[in-house]
């Protein structure tokens, strides 16, 4: 069966779930997006890992990398593979001690996109799931999509909230209150005001 491939467009607050998150992919070169309602931990680390932001401990998707690197597993690619009764399922495929032979593990798709950005490699889905799940924009629903809130930043709902930090007040900061307030900013899930304050700080390096 033919696979298409998919990129992570945003995640935004889910309007019909409280303390879900709307994860949407869309098909690549094309106007069909994909959305998936996820959980908040699920969006955090797909967050975390779209913004490179490094977190104090090791995540759970994190520890399933390290261990599958030292165990000489290898990730190559995440496929959504089917929709049953509303719920989506998927694969992560791998091989081990870099055999030819696949391996194919079943998986939540937050967890499995969770896991493949740690992996970097692609996502796909086949004709069926998003002929089903699928919604196709048009043009003008297109230049609309680019000023609503999706963010691969992966802010929370009271994060949104928030006014967010600048980069004009991020520079009159100190390294120091830098780190402070990066620490702060993961500490309240705010993502989207850690990543800013990464950016400064790697500026200053």
């Amino acid at each position: 069966m033919e696979k298409i491939q998919l990129e992570i467009l945003g995640l935004s607050s889910s309007q019909s779930q409280s303390g879900s998150f709307a994860l949407v992919l869309g098909e690549v070169g094309k106007k069909r997006r994909l959305p998936i309602i996820i959980g908040m931990f699920e969006a955090q680390a797909i967050a975390i890992e779209i913004e490179k932001i490094t977190s104090a401990r090791p995540m759970t998707h994190d520890l399933f990398k390290a261990f599958a690197k030292a165990f000489h597993y290898n990730v190559h690619e995440i496929i959504i593979s089917e929709l049953r009764e509303g719920v989506f399922y998927a694969k992560i495929v791998c091989s081990a001690n870099n055999s030819y032979d696949r391996i194919e593990i079943d998986a939540r798709p937050s967890d499995a996109i969770a896991i493949g950005l740690r992996f970097n490699v692609p996502i796909y889905t086949y004709e069926d799931v998003l002929s089903e799940a699928g919604i196709t924009i048009s043009d003008m629903e297109e230049d609309e999509e680019d000023n609503i809130q999706i963010t691969t930043a992966g802010t929370s709902a009271r994060s949104s909230e928030k006014r967010p930090a600048t980069p004009e007040g991020l520079a009159s900061m100190t390294a120091e209150q830098l780190e402070s307030e990066l620490q702060r900013a993961i500490a309240e899930e705010d993502y989207e005001k850690a990543a800013k304050i990464r950016d400064e700080l790697k500026k200053r390096k």
